[in-house]
C-alpha cells in the first residue's frame, strides 16, 4: 500500500534534495564495505548495501546522510565508471557466464556476461582470460552491472597466459606486423651510397640477437684521436612516409621487449633479416663519421651519410668482453684486424666515459634482470647481467653518435625527435636547496640548478656521497625524461642536445631522424616532419610498453618465488621507496620488487614513524632504514593472483628494546 503511495515518493524525493550531496571516488574494500574519497583529508563510509550499487574506482556523487550516529555516503549518481574495457576470468555461476576483473580490489566481484557476436559462449571454460567491457551499471540501470566479452586471451592454465594477458590489459599486439611479399628499396634516387664494405665493420650484441641495427669501425690516429663510424641499420630505404607499413610502425612505435620474447615494430623478414646488419652481408645503411680527441671532445667534423656496409663480424658482448678483460677465452678470439678495430673502440669508450665523467652525467652501473625460460615458458633461473666493458663501449659509442645527430638535426632544421629532460621542477628548487645545501657551504643554488652545468655538478656531486640516500631522495624532486620535436636539453644525461637515431629499428621517432637526416645529406626540404604530436604518441606507447614488461616480469618472479616463504630465504634488498604504509624494495639477486608493510617492521605501532617526505623509517626516533639503504629480508607471502610480494625485513626491533 505504501510502495505506490505518490504522496510519499514525493516526500522522499523532497528529503533527498535537502541532503547533502558530495563528489568523490569510491574505495573497496575486502569485507564488503566502502569509503567515498573526497580528497586527500576526506572521506565517508558507504555500508556493504550501498556498495552494491557501485565499485572500487567509480567516480560518483554520493548523498551523505547521518545513520547510526554516523555519516555515510550513498552513491546516487555515476560521474565515471572505475571499470571499463578489463581483463577478466570466466566464472561459471550455476551455469551462467560471469566474469571475475582481474583486479585486486575486484576479485570479489563475480559479474553477469555475455558474448560479442563471432564469440561463443561454449568456448569458454572456468578461469580463461578474457577482455571484457562493462556495458550496464547499476547507477544508471536498475538491472545491475552487465559485461560483454570481446575476447579470449587464454585458457585457464596456458603457461603463455602471462604474456598474453598483460598485452591485452595494456591493449598491445601480441604478434608482429604483416609484411609484404616483395621488398625493394625505394629512396630517394640522388641519395648516393658509399661503398664502404671493405672496412671491417663490427656488430656487438647478445648472442640470440637477430635485428643487428647498430655496426661499428674506428680508427686511432697517431695523435691519440680517434675516427669514429657508426653505420646504422636503413629501414627508411624500404619504407615510404604515410604508407601503410610505415603508419603501422607509427602506431606501435616501438619493439616491445618482455622476459624471453619481443613483438617487433616492423615485420621480422625487415627487422630481422633485410635491415640487418648481419656478418658478411651487404646492406644499406645511414652512417656518421665523427672525431673524438684524446680528451674525449667531439669535434665539429660530423658527417652524415649514406652506405653500403658489411659486418666483417658479428660479435658478443660476453665474448668481446672477455677478450678486453682477460685477454680471450676459449670460445671465440679475433683475427688482427678485427682485434685492432675491438681494442680501438675499447680505448675511445675509456676516453669518452671519462669525459662524460667530468662534464656530463654517468648513470651508476646497474645489472640487467634477464629471465631464462624454457620451452614450455617456465622460467629455468634469473640472472643479473653485469654492465661489462663491451657493453659500455657500445653504450658510449651509440650516445655519441646521438649526440651528433642532436647537433645536425638542430643546426639544420631546429627540429626532430629529440629526447629531453628539464631538470628539477621549479616549485621544488626550494626543497632541492634545503637538502643540499643546508648551511650554504655547497657552490649550488636555486639558480645555478636551473642551469644544464649546474644541474651537472650536482648529479656529480651527488654520485661521490658515501650513500645514495640523498640521490633517491633528490630523483624524486626532478621532471620526467619526455619526448618532444623541439631541441632542448637533456638534464638528466648532462647533455645539450640528445636524438636517437641508431635503432630504428625499434623505435619509430629514430625512422622520423633517419628521413631529416637525409634530407640533410641531399640539402632538401625532408619528406616527413617531426609534428606536435609524435613526443606525446611515443611517449605513451613506451609507458604502456613498460608496464607491460613489469607485468610479465611480477608475474614470472611470483612464480618463481611461490616456495620461498616456506624456504625462509633470506635476501638481500634495496629501498627504493618509502611511504606512510611501508617500503618497497628491490631484492639485489633477481631483481623483483617487493613490498614490506609498517606492521612487519614492527608490530608496536607507538615506537614506529614511517616518514614518507624523508624517505626514513624510524623505531624510538633513531634513524633505522632509509632510501637507497640495503637490508637483509624474508619473504612472508607470494600472491600469484594478484602479483605480489611481501617481504619482512630480518632484523628483530622488539627483541632490541628488550635486550
Amino acid at each position: 500500500m505504501f510502495q505506490d503511495n505518490p504522496l510519499l515518493a514525493q516526500l522522499k524525493q523532497q528529503i533527498q534534495e535537502t541532503l547533502p550531496k558530495k563528489e568523490g571516488t569510491i574505495k573497496a574494500t575486502d569485507k564488503g564495505f566502502g569509503f567515498l574519497e573526497v580528497d586527500n583529508k576526506t572521506s565517508y563510509f558507504i555500508p556493504p548495501p550501498y556498495m552494491k550499487k557501485c565499485m572500487h574506482g567509480d567516480k560518483v556523487v554520493a548523498i551523505i546522510r547521518t545513520e547510526k550516529e554516523r555519516e555515510v555516503a550513498e552513491p546516487e549518481e555515476l560521474i565515471e565508471k572505475g571499470l571499463s574495457r578489463f581483463i577478466g576470468r570466466v566464472k561459471l555461476h550455476k551455469g551462467k557466464l560471469n566474469v571475475v576483473p582481474d583486479q585486486p580490489q575486484l576479485k570479489k566481484l563475480s559479474l553477469k556476461a555475455k558474448t560479442q557476436k563471432g564469440l561463443k559462449s561454449d568456448d569458454l571454460k572456468e578461469g580463461d582470460w578474457i577482455v571484457g567491457h562493462l556495458i550496464r551499471h547499476p547507477l544508471t540501470d536498475e538491472s545491475g552491472f552487465f559485461v560483454e566479452i570481446s575476447q579470449k586471451i587464454a585458457d585457464a592454465d596456458d603457461k603463455i597466459a602471462p604474456w598474453w594477458v598483460t598485452l591485452a590489459e595494456n591493449d598491445l599486439p601480441n604478434s608482429e606486423p604483416k609484411g609484404i611479399d616483395q621488398w625493394q628499396i625505394l629512396d630517394d634516387t640522388a641519395l648516393e651510397r658509399r661503398d664502404i664494405s671493405h672496412l671491417p665493420f663490427v656488430t656487438i650484441d647478445g648472442e640470440s640477437t637477430k635485428d643487428m641495427d647498430d655496426a661499428l669501425y674506428i680508427e686511432k690516429s697517431e695523435s691519440g684521436d680517434f675516427k669514429l663510424v657508426v653505420a646504422i641499420a636503413d629501414p627508411t630505404a624500404y619504407i615510404i612516409p604515410e604508407s601503410e607499413m610505415d603508419k603501422v610502425a607509427r602506431e606501435r612505435g616501438f619493439t616491445i621487449y618482455l622476459p624471453g620474447r619481443n613483438i617487433p615494430m616492423l615485420p621480422r623478414d625487415l627487422a630481422d633479416d633485410l635491415c640487418s646488419l648481419m656478418e658478411n652481408e651487404l646492406r644499406p645503411a645511414l652512417c656518421c663519421s665523427v672525431t673524438i680527441d684524446n680528451a674525449g671532445m667531439i669535434a665539429d667534423d660530423i658527417e652524415f651519410f649514406a652506405a653500403q656496409i658489411k659486418s666483417h663480424a658479428k660479435l658478443s658482448y660476453d665474448h668481446v668482453s672477455d677478450f678486453l678483460e682477460n685477454g680471450g677465452c676459449d670460445e671465440w678470439q679475433p683475427d688482427a684486424d678485427i682485434a685492432k678495430v675491438v681494442n680501438e673502440l675499447f680505448e675511445f669508450s675509456k676516453v669518452r666515459a671519462n669525459w662524460r665523467e667530468q662534464n656530463a652525467v654517468v648513470f651508476p652501473d646497474r645489472p640487467d634482470y634477464r629471465f631464462e625460460l624454457s620451452e614450455d615458458n617456465d622460467v629455468i633461473a634469473i640472472h643479473a647481467d653485469k654492465r661489462r666493458s663491451a657493453n659500455r663501449l657500445v653504450e658510449e659509442a651509440m650516445i655519441t653518435a646521438n649526440i651528433c645527430g642532436g647537433r645536425i638535426l638542430k643546426t639544420s632544421f631546429d627540429s626532430g625527435v629529440f629526447n629531453t629532460h628539464a631538470g628539477f621542477k621549479p616549485e621544488k628548487l626550494s626543497e632541492v636547496i634545503a637538502l643540499v645545501n643546508p648551511d650554504g657551504k655547497q657552490p649550488f643554488t636555486e639558480e645555478s640548478l636551473t642551469d644544464l652545468t649546474g644541474f651537472a655538478e650536482l648529479r656529480r656531486w651527488l654520485a661521490s656521497q658515501e650513500t645514495s640516500y640523498l640521490d633517491n631522495r633528490i630523483r624524486k624532486f626532478q621532471a620526467y625524461s619526455e619526448i618532444g620535436n623541439k631541441p632542448l636539453p637533456h638534464y638528466a644525461m648532462g647533455l645539450d642536445i640528445y636524438a636517437t637515431w641508431t635503432s630504428p629499428i625499434r623505435k619509430y621517432g629514430d625512422m622520423i631522424n633517419h628521413r631529416l637526416l637525409k634530407a640533410h645529406i641531399l640539402a632538401k626540404d625532408p619528406v616527413q616532419a617531426a609534428d606536435e604530436n609524435i613526443g606525446d604518441e611515443l611517449a605513451l606507447r613506451r609507458k604502456l610498453h613498460n608496464m607491460a614488461e613489469r607485468g610479465v616480469s611480477d608475474w614470472l618472479y611470483t612464480r618463481t618465488l611461490a616456495d620461498e616463504p616456506s624456504n625462509k630465504t633470506v635476501f638481500n634488498a634495496e629501498i627504493f621507496d618509502v611511504n606512510r604504509a611501508g617500503m618497497r624494495v628491490r631484492l639485489v639477486e633477481n631483481g623483483a620488487s617487493a613490498f614490506i608493510p609498517s606492521s612487519l617492521i614492527l608490530s608496536e605501532k607507538e615506537r614506529l614513524e614511517v616518514n614518507s617526505d624523508e624517505g626514513r623509517v624510524l623505531v624510538d626516533k633513531e634513524v633505522v632504514f632509509q632510501l637507497g639503504d640495503t637490508l637483509e629480508v624474508v619473504l612472508t607471502d607470494v600472491n600469484q593472483e594478484t602479483r605480489s610480494i611481501i617481504a619482512k625485513p630480518t632484523v628483530n626491533f622488539t627483541q632490541k628494546q628488550d635486550q
